[in-house]
């Protein structure tokens, strides 16, 4: 199924982008920027991304490694 029409970006193609990043580095924090240069392009208009950010997260080697989860709210907790 096509995701990006202006890109010709499809699901199939997130999809492989997202478990060859997870592949290369399990720390990665996948962004759909990093999707898209992965695949060699960048976003044009921006009507995909609500498509887009589904497709990312249905993929289940998509979500942030547990160890990089809250850092934020760990930092505030540690700082206050």
């Amino acid at each position: 199924m096509i995701v990006c029409s202006c890109t010709g970006t499809t699901d199939a193609q997130i999809n492989a982008a997202i478990d060859w990043m997870r592949q290369s580095d399990p720390d990665c924090v996948i962004t759909p920027g990093k999707i898209y240069r992965a695949l060699g392009r960048k976003a044009d208009c921006g009507d995909c991304m609500k498509l887009f950010v589904k497709t990312m997260r249905a993929n289940p080697n998509h979500p942030v490694p547990a160890e990089l989860r809250n850092l934020r709210r760990k930092a505030k907790a540690a700082a206050g």
